[in-house]
């Protein structure tokens, strides 16, 4: 069974890790290789706290010969240009979210086929793990000059959540601004329940929330609960499972290069050795962060899946205004199909 991490375990072992490999460096009188990670939500996350957990364990591997230090909250960039800093060597690694990545490449748009709508969280990873992730992956790499580090951190499951209008069916959507992510997909999607798209990056929202800038929004319950949205007004969700919102680790390609390839094996084989465990995380904080909302006076809407079968298949008979708006490939539209039908 796989193990899941604890905030207070990774606080033990990072201050227990830093002595370590303070007496380590200063024994050697080298100066480490530094990596700077821009991250764009809290350190509470639970993306900020995978990448903490493994780049500590990459600075154990190499015995101190790499460190890092990681921006969290968009101190340095939002995931929305995070790519062009990426490009530029303006930073050396980050985890942008696959939604946020669309205009550069269209492909990244493929989690928001209907196909995914509604399904277990499994489907996704099956595809991003695959034929489908790795056609991304490649046109990623070759655009912005980087190295995607292995297989994709879930964020989890994308729903509706509303300050002001209660949630008991996808029809409450019509009408309301939504505040997006980002890319054509979600956009799409919104407008198919009669919604207003309102692309908005994130570290904006709490304050753009309470001033109404919108009505509600697409996230996870986690991204809800670490930012405290309650306290912006948040008071409704719908969960539907819309898709799942994956994060994808990735360094400056110049950065890479620097590296020995006795350091790069290490960080590759760490990163496929504990994408498990993160996913597993990500799921048990998902939940945990539902009961947090409930407790400050959230309340949740489940659709059965009888609903959730019959929505996807209406979104299925637009899928042609999706794939254009979105400029989704035939290759991937193609690949994603046979993954989820299990023919691929």
């Amino acid at each position: 069974m796989r193990q899941t991490l604890s905030r207070r375990a990774l606080g033990r072992s990072a201050v227990a890790m830093a002595g370590t490999f303070g007496v380590l460096r200063h024994a050697r009188g080298e100066a480490p290789i530094k990596i700077r990670c821009s991250l764009d939500t809290a350190p509470s996350h639970v993306r900020n706290i995978s990448i903490a957990d493994y780049l500590q364990k990459v600075e154990a591997a190499t015995g101190g010969k790499v460190t890092s230090e990681i921006f969290p909250s968009g101190q340095l960039f939002a995931d929305l240009n995070v790519a062009k800093a990426l490009l530029q060597g303006q930073v050396d690694m980050a985890c942008p979210g696959n939604w946020t990545q669309t205009g550069i490449v269209p492909d990244c748009d493929f989690c928001q086929l209907p196909a995914f709508y509604g399904r277990p969280i499994e489907t996704t990873e099956h595809a991003s793990d695959g034929k489908p992730g790795a056609l991304i992956e490649k046109q990623l790499e070759t655009k912005l000059r980087v190295k995607i580090l292995g297989p994709w951190l879930d964020l989890g499951f994308q729903n509706w959540y509303t300050t002001k209008k209660p949630l008991n069916t996808s029809a409450d959507i019509k009408g309301l601004k939504i505040r997006s992510p980002g890319g054509a997909g979600i956009s799409w999607r919104i407008n198919f329940f009669g919604g207003i798209p309102n692309v908005t990056a994130w570290p904006n929202v709490p304050l753009a929330l309470s001033q109404g800038t919108f009505d509600g929004f697409v996230s996870t319950n986690e991204s809800c609960s670490s930012a405290k949205l309650w306290e912006a007004g948040v008071k409704y969700s719908y969960q539907d499972h819309q898709y799942v919102g994956q994060y994808m680790p990735m360094m400056n390609g110049a950065f890479w290069a620097k590296l020995t390839p006795d350091i790069q094996k290490t960080m590759i084989s760490l990163w496929a050795a504990n994408i498990g465990t993160y996913r597993t995380h990500s799921a048990a904080l998902q939940l945990e962060a539902r009961k947090t909302m409930e407790k400050n006076g959230v309340i949740f809407t489940d659709p059965a899946q009888s609903i959730l079968d019959a929505a996807r298949k209406a979104q299925q008979a637009d899928v042609a205004s999706l794939i254009s708006a979105a400029k989704l490939s035939p290759e991937v539209v193609k690949l994603t199909e046979d993954s989820v039908n299990g023919t691929a």
